[in-house]
């Protein structure tokens, strides 16, 4: 059973107001960043009857008349919008995740999420360039492939690296896990201890072509070996956005799906009930389209110079 801190009797905000005041012409910053683009700024329910099935991410479920989750992203149901024929679209709203507390993380948080027709993950990686420089004053970005990131920090390529491989490269590096037999799991071990905080400290940093093990709900291709069209973006060691040139093939998606709940089964996580209005959506046909979600709370925290989400939003959880 998930637990947290009982909340102390404080009824301050934990930023002070002249950080909330910044914060809010960020806010207007981005929303006019959109507005000269036209693309809508639209509003989807934090409820649903169906969650995300990744094993690292879990949802908040709430008791009504029947069960029903606070939503992790809106991605689901902004892409049941873009397959309604609502065109570019992006929303900024908040987004719940269990387990997540931290100087980088909240169980509550803010989320920007922005789909763009006609783009594949290169055209979308070039617009979101475009706006940390606006929001955030940043030059412009760099960009990596994960092998050659893998290469330059670790002398191993992880798409073609055994699992037995990367094992040993991390216990070199002194991360020694019990055994594992999940190649994801030593990848996202060697990223996140010998990597992640190395990475767009004087620029952002995109990094693309992740394994077609992470795909998510983004699309594959077919190379040798296949990759993911996905990419993330990192600024001074913060990972800020994720995006993915979108998976429209819902008999695949499904798929992806039902993997997952096996994984969430052996794991002993709970296996919620699938998104079948978002499933039907991508039946009846997602256009050609890009998408990426970003945390505007660290966002916020790099564009004021701060260390701790609670620092940038009014109420952290402890005291919400």
């Amino acid at each position: 059973m998930n637990t947290f801190p009982v909340p102390k009797n404080n009824w301050q905000p934990t930023a002070d107001s002249g950080i909330l005041k910044k914060r809010a012409k960020i806010f207007a910053r981005i929303r006019r960043f959109f507005e000269v683009r036209d693309v809508i700024e639209v509003e989807t329910p934090l409820l649903s009857h169906g969650a995300v099935t990744d094993p690292h991410i879990l949802s908040m479920k709430v008791s009504l008349s029947q069960p029903m989750y606070l939503q992790t992203s809106p991605e689901y149901a902004m892409k049941r919008l873009l397959c309604a024929g609502m065109g570019s679209i992006y929303q900024i709203c908040k987004a719940f995740r269990l387990d997540e507390k931290g100087k980088k993380h909240n169980p509550e948080f803010t989320i920007l999420e922005w789909y763009r027709i006609p783009f594949d993950h290169h055209d979308l990686m070039d617009e979101m360039d475009l706006f940390l420089q606006e929001i955030l004053q940043t030059q412009k970005a760099e960009r990596c492939t994960v092998a050659d990131i893998f290469l330059k920090f670790l002398n191993i390529n992880p798409h073609h690296a055994s699992i037995d491989a990367l094992e040993k490269c991390a216990r070199d590096r002194h991360l020694s896990f019990k055994k594992n037999e999940d190649k994801n799991f030593w990848f996202d071990l060697l990223f996140s201890h010998c990597i992640e905080p190395h990475l767009g400290h004087e620029r952002p940093l995109f990094l693309f072509d992740y394994p077609a093990s992470q795909a998510a709900l983004a699309r594959v291709k077919g190379n040798n070996p296949p990759v993911a069209s996905r990419f993330e973006v990192y600024f001074k060691g913060i990972e800020l956005a994720n995006g993915f040139h979108e998976l429209s093939n819902a008999a695949e998606q499904r798929k992806r799906f039902q993997k997952d709940m096996v994984e969430r089964e052996k794991k002993g996580i709970e296996v919620p009930a699938l998104d079948e209005n978002f499933l039907a959506a991508l039946q009846h046909g997602l256009p050609d389209c890009a998408g990426v979600a970003l945390g505007i709370d660290r966002l916020v925290m790099l564009a004021l110079q701060c260390e701790s989400i609670s620092q940038v939003i009014s109420f952290d959880f402890e005291n919400a």
